[in-house]
């Protein structure tokens, strides 16, 4: 399945919020947008970038809607290992 990066410049995830995607990162769950989050990576001041895997763009798109959380820019990565 493709693997997506998008940016979030100043997000603040509540602590529930924080714990369901570690627990779906390391438990490979995936959401009704077939979107499974593969690592989240943050700076202490808020900008945090989500590597997932989905479908497509849209899905992402989606599945951060669900959560209250907009998107900007999406890119479909690759890994070189």
């Amino acid at each position: 399945m493709p693997k997506f990066v998008d940016f979030h410049a100043d997000l603040k995830l509540p602590p529930d919020v924080q714990r369901e995607f570690s627990e779906s990162a390391k438990y490979g769950r995936r959401d009704r947008f077939d979107v499974r989050i593969v690592q989240v990576y943050y700076t202490r001041n808020g900008q945090t970038y989500c590597v997932t895997e989905a479908p497509n763009a849209e899905a992402v798109r989606r599945s951060h809607a669900m959560i209250g959380v907009g998107t900007g820019d999406i890119y479909q990565v690759d890994t070189l290992v």
